[in-house]
């Protein structure tokens, strides 16, 4: 795992370039250990308030599962204030050094980690909450996942690169917060998400942030996007039977797959794609995430 240190990032906003365009229209021998489980935090939920979404932009009628690129606009909203201490940098440090304890060791994947502002990414009810190793409700049945699974997820698909991955596929935008801290250690990241609220949802979070290499798509994610081309790297943020066979088909031969795979029993693994039909498949270790479904909503 790469060990070079870059100075993080800490401040934002970056440098957002706009989207445009129209999109066209799945284990090893060795047995799983169990880690902390990303799991929605019982006593966060029952304090959480619904998700407050914004109205989607009048749009043209399109096939239900035909991807579609985001357009965002060019006013820069203002970051959600706030002035606890329960979100201070001190705070996100604290973060950074569980997730160290907790095994993580890439540099850069901590760096990410700790220039990404979590709290901006969930309602102010949850933000004293943002920081602790926990998935927190973001609304229609999903989750904003554990900051560990994250940091763990990327790490392994870093695995072995020195600089930025290239090209990077996230199912599953959500809240976007997983989005954002990929595009700190990718060139390019394009991210999916079928619940078309939550789509606008990560795209009102995202931004103020001002990403310039970040793209968000409304589509199918099990779909993938076979006309960007190939991926070096592809996460998904659910869980299904199998990984399905049109994203192995868009790794790029040597590139990584991280996924959750299972129902009640959930496996994270990792799948190398080594010759054109030709991928490997090792067993990390158990985590919960919500159920991978096909086709979009809203």
């Amino acid at each position: 795992m790469s060990q070079g240190q870059e100075p993080p990032k800490k401040r934002f906003p970056l440098t957002l370039d706009l989207v445009t365009g129209t999109a066209d229209r799945k284990r090893s021998s060795a047995a799983p250990r169990l880690n902390s489980l990303q799991t929605a935090t019982r006593n966060a939920a029952k304090h959480a308030p619904e998700s407050k979404v914004v109205a989607s932009p009048t749009a043209s009628a399109r096939p239900l599962n035909t991807p579609a690129v985001t357009k965002l606009a060019p006013t820069v909203i203002q970051p959600r204030s706030t002035n606890s201490p329960l979100v201070s940098d001190a705070v996100r440090k604290a973060m950074i050094q569980r997730l160290a304890q907790q095994g993580i060791k890439d540099a850069k994947v901590l760096a990410a980690m700790e220039a990404v502002p979590r709290h901006m990414f969930i309602e102010p009810g949850l933000a004293s909450q943002a920081y602790i190793d926990a998935s927190l409700p973001i609304g229609y049945h999903q989750t904003i996942s554990q900051p560990y699974i994250v940091a763990r997820m990327i790490e392994v698909l870093r695995d072995g690169i020195e600089g930025k991955m290239s090209r990077v596929l996230e199912i599953g935008t959500g809240c976007g917060y997983q989005a954002a801290v990929l595009a700190q250690v990718a060139e390019q990241v394009y991210s999916i998400e079928r619940i078309r609220p939550l789509h606008e949802q990560a795209r009102n979070n995202l931004r103020s942030l001002l990403i310039p290499n970040l793209r968000l798509h409304y589509g199918d994610g099990m779909l993938g996007l076979p006309q960007v081309g190939s991926f070096d790297g592809i996460i998904l943020a659910a869980a299904g039977m199998e990984v399905p066979q049109a994203l192995l088909d868009q790794m790029a031969i040597g590139g990584r797959l991280a996924a959750p795979v299972g129902t009640k029993n959930q496996e994270l693994r990792l799948i190398r794609r080594v010759r054109r039909n030709e991928w490997t498949t090792e067993t990390l270790e158990r985590c919960h995430f919500v159920p991978l479904r096909p086709g979009t909503f809203g």
